[in-house]
């Protein structure tokens, strides 16, 4: 019994250790923003994700020169597989609906190639520009005489 005891401790392994579960990734929505002239560059795009492991969907929008990947995927992979497979030059998506931004028409979020109804994102990127965002006493000034601070007396 003792050898037993003895063999059985030294092959132990503790459950833990026998088996290191992978953690999955999440559900994500990647936006790349591909410059794409025809049905050709559209497709060869579009080529270049469908067959990653994890890709949901692939969707290509050429007006907006717009890449939409979703799936269990990592958003750094995604962007080098299309850059790596494609040879085009691709970012992730910059722009945000205007009606999202403060100030949309200042120097650091207009941008002229950006597409209809979008400006850049700066929300996300302090350093783009510091007038695109309200200051705390724009924001009180216009909240003040706002409609729903009317009292009539």
């Amino acid at each position: 019994m003792e050898i037993l005891d003895y063999v059985a401790d030294v092959f132990y392994v503790p459950r833990s250790d026998r088996r290191k579960l992978k953690k999955r990734k999440q559900l994500q929505t990647v936006e790349i923003k591909v410059k794409m002239d025809c049905e050709g560059c559209e497709r060869r795009v579009r080529k270049s994700v469908e067959s990653m492991k994890g890709v949901t969907s692939a969707e290509v929008d050429p007006k907006h020169s717009k890449l939409t990947v979703i799936g269990y995927v990592d958003l750094g992979k995604v962007l080098w597989r299309v850059r790596h497979r494609t040879g085009k030059v691709c970012d992730f998506w910059p722009y945000v609906p205007y009606d999202l931004v403060d100030h949309p028409y200042a120097p650091g979020a207009y941008d002229k190639k950006a597409p209809r109804g979008f400006v850049r994102n700066v929300l996300q990127d302090p350093q783009a520009s510091t007038l695109a965002r309200a200051s705390s006493a724009e924001v009180k000034y216009t909240t003040a005489f706002s409609d729903d601070n009317c009292v009539v007396m």
